[in-house]
């Protein structure tokens, strides 16, 4: 574990006084070192005081770098303006070093401390190098609602130390306080985010550079869905009574973001509000509370980190072209790209769950275990998996067929760095259902 801090720690002043694209190829390096450490054990491996690495844990560090190294190949616009390029490399590795130390930490405290601190990076993206001047308001909507739970949070930890005496997860008991759960679990329902408290991503993904919406769609929603996975065992007696009105609440909720994804004109807008429906889906898996939801939870998380992120990089590439990110504005688009209508294609297709997908698995293990649950969240289910289909053949529809906006009169080409990031988006995605058995062990 040291080895990789030390390695994150050191790559930070080389941020300063070297390449652009070293640090990235860095970036790569360093997440085939921790490739080969894979284990496919579910109780924690690779343990360095307090810090160890399970599967969960591993499959989120894994996506953690691989969207990373993507962020910095898909962010050139700031290293060929020169606009300030070092620190926006500096605050990438910080992020990583965060998200790193989150998703390893066996002590509780550490896990919130860093969990924390991973915002910081991510609010200073958004300022930073976002493009309207609302992105302000973005970052306050993302701090505040954030804070504003996670301070309840610090309350919380600390009555699990004056009950148990350690704040070490594995160590971890039954306990029965309905503060305590409501303390403890609002800030991860907050990231995921659920629907409700949910307002703060979308204004987010539209206001922040395109790192920034790589980031948040990738990771940053993950990290509810982790600290869930690890504090459920402390709320099981709790979760039999108030499961169901959380589950509720995800499966109306995420029925009527899909329809209101149908209402959107702006591209990054739609993705962002079709991310809130699919992590309403990650979030019932996780609280029906069995096998098949963890593991539905799990593989929907590492899908959507890759499908949402190559489709805000789509609509990057679009608004890079057009200066808008109007779907009326960005018509026809297969035209002159036909090339790029491709990647559309696939990753629209991606999003609503089409073989061969991880989405589709991630999907199948949830629906078996929510029907499992209630046989009545079937119909919710089926509107959510139907309007899915709907919203990303609308997406698809009006932004490749049609007439081209005239006003337009000259664009850029398509580099084939853009079309390298949309590669390594797909391929991730669609592969690793090819070696779905790893999962099968476990059920």
């Amino acid at each position: 574990m040291m080895m990789y801090m030390f390695y994150l720690l050191f790559l930070m002043p080389l941020a300063f006084y070297s390449n652009y694209w070293l640090v990235q190829l860095m970036f790569l390096f360093m997440m085939f070192m921790f490739m080969l450490k894979l284990n496919c054990s579910i109780f924690s491996f690779y343990l360095s005081y307090i810090f160890g690495i399970d599967t969960v844990s591993f499959t989120l560090i894994m996506l953690s770098f691989w969207i990373c190294f993507l962020m910095i190949l898909a962010s050139e616009n700031v290293f060929k303006t020169n606009y300030y390029w070092e620190f926006f490399l500096f605050i990438i590795i910080v992020l990583m070093m965060s998200l790193f130390l989150t998703f390893s930490s066996l002590n509780f405290f550490m896990f919130y401390m860093f969990f924390e601190i991973s915002i910081i990076p991510t609010l200073f993206l958004i300022i930073g190098w976002g493009n309207q001047p609302d992105r302000l308001f973005a970052g306050i909507y993302l701090l505040f609602y954030t804070l504003l739970a996670s301070l309840p949070m610090m309350v919380g930890i600390f009555y699990v130390y004056k009950s148990f005496f350690t704040l070490d997860f594995y160590f971890f008991k039954l306990i029965y306080n309905l503060f305590l759960y409501f303390g403890i679990n609002m800030v991860f329902f907050v990231k995921i985010p659920m629907f409700f408290i949910h307002l703060w991503l979308p204004k987010a993904h539209v206001e922040a550079p395109i790192a920034g919406s790589m980031i948040l769609a990738g990771i940053m929603l993950k990290l509810g869905g982790y600290g869930l996975f690890r504090t459920m065992k402390l709320f099981i007696e709790v979760n039999m009574y108030l499961n169901i009105y959380f589950i509720v609440i995800n499966m109306i909720g995420g029925m009527l973001i899909s329809m209101i994804c149908l209402r959107q004109s702006d591209m990054k807008s739609l993705i962002a509000y079709s991310s809130v429906s699919h992590m309403s889906l990650v979030l019932s898996g996780i609280l029906v509370m069995n096998l098949h939801g963890f593991w539905g939870a799990l593989v929907l998380m590492l899908a959507h980190g890759l499908c949402s992120s190559g489709l805000f990089c789509l609509a990057n590439l679009a608004y890079e072209r057009s200066q808008s990110r109007s779907i009326y504005m960005n018509k026809g688009m297969m035209n002159l790209f036909p090339s790029l209508s491709l990647w559309w294609f696939l990753l629209c297709t991606s999003n609503c769950a089409s073989p061969p997908s991880l989405n589709l698995f991630g999907e199948i293990l949830l629906m078996i275990s929510l029907i499992a649950f209630s046989k009545f969240i079937m119909f919710s289910l089926f509107f959510m998996a139907f309007y899915s289909a709907v919203y990303s053949l609308f997406l698809y529809s009006f932004t490749q067929h049609g007439f081209y906006y005239s006003g337009v009169y000259s664009t850029q080409y398509i580099y084939n760095r853009e079309y390298f990031l949309l590669f390594l988006h797909w391929v991730p995605l669609n592969l690793l259902i090819l070696n779905s058995d790893i999962f099968s062990m476990f059920m």
